[in-house]
């Protein structure tokens, strides 16, 4: 949403140092930064890592590249602090990315959080489902992450987290719900800082398109097509499901139960003995079928493929 250059340098420079040092990076926000870079000053230049000598990524706080021998740090103003880099501090609407070139500051690039028109609604569906609360938390600068927490009737929100501040928010949710004694926790993120909370919770939930591998492989559930609608959805097909396997389980102790009284007593046969055994299992299977037929889940192959 906005660029700022410092120190002699321009704001094509800017997203241009910016660009080059995330293209290792699978973070939305590194490929909002290149795509921008592409689309406003690349015209017909491709950014590749052919320039790139050196490349560290740091969680939580950015990126350090060495790039056709010019050192570039590219991140949060706690990379730069730690850096001993000064900087102007603002407090722009959004995510600050700061680019240092050589130990100076270049210029900020402020990424603003466009809410997704389906965010809303889902959040809607899935207190419908009966999720209790809703929490967000973020990276993000206190009044950004505040920002689309009301927006979207997030219950509560906690900003400016490290990867490992996350897990201990999440480890504290989930002693929260230990008290209580029932219900679950679980976590949607897509980043690779994402990975240690997605691994921790209950139920840990990625978003696989954008999402990084390190998360993707951390999850139990993985929504391929990273649309937001799908989580409220799951849990449904979730809940179905469960409820198909407790009925096979039911049918089928119920019927064997019969049968053994019925043998016990001398009144069943070898037939029945057969219906007791394959009849149970191809009923079962036909019952566990209506998750496939269901008009409600026809449109979401994807979760079973």
């Amino acid at each position: 949403s906005d660029v700022k250059a410092f120190n002699g340098f321009t704001k094509s420079q800017v997203v241009e140092f910016a660009a080059k040092a995330e293209f290792y990076s699978n973070h939305p926000i590194a490929a909002s930064i290149i795509e921008h870079y592409r689309n406003s000053f690349a015209s017909s230049k491709e950014t590749n890592g052919s320039a790139i000598s050196d490349f560290e990524e740091i969680p939580g706080h950015g990126v350090k590249a060495v790039i056709d021998g010019r050192h570039i740090m590219t991140g949060s103003a706690a990379l730069m602090k730690e850096s001993g880099i000064l900087y102007p501090e603002e407090d722009a609407r959004g995510t600050t990315v700061y680019v240092a070139v050589d130990s100076t500051i270049a210029g900020q690039i402020t990424i603003s959080d466009t809410i997704r028109p389906e965010a809303r609604s889902s959040i809607m569906k899935l207190k419908k489902a009966g999720v209790r609360k809703i929490v967000l938390l973020s990276g993000d600068r206190r009044h950004a992450a505040d920002f689309v927490a009301e927006q979207l009737g997030i219950d509560e929100c906690f900003p400016e987290l490290m990867p490992e501040d996350k897990v201990s928010k999440l480890e504290s949710l989930i002693e929260e719900r230990n008290s209580r004694g029932k219900g679950y926790v679980a976590f949607v993120g897509d980043g690779i800082n994402d990975a240690p909370v997605i691994r921790a919770a209950d139920v840990g939930i990625a978003m696989g398109g954008l999402g990084s591998d390190a998360a993707v492989e951390s999850a139990d559930v993985v929504i391929m097509n990273d649309a937001l609608e799908k989580i409220p959805l799951s849990i449904e097909i979730a809940r179905f499901t469960r409820r198909i396997a407790v009925e096979n389980i039911i049918l089928a102790l119920s019927i064997k139960g019969i049968m053994i009284f019925m043998g016990t007593a001398g009144m069943a046969t070898l037939w029945e003995a057969v219906f007791a055994d394959v009849g149970v299992a191809l009923l079962a299977v036909l019952n566990s079928t209506r998750v496939l037929t269901s008009r409600k889940f026809v449109d979401t192959a994807a979760f079973s493929s």
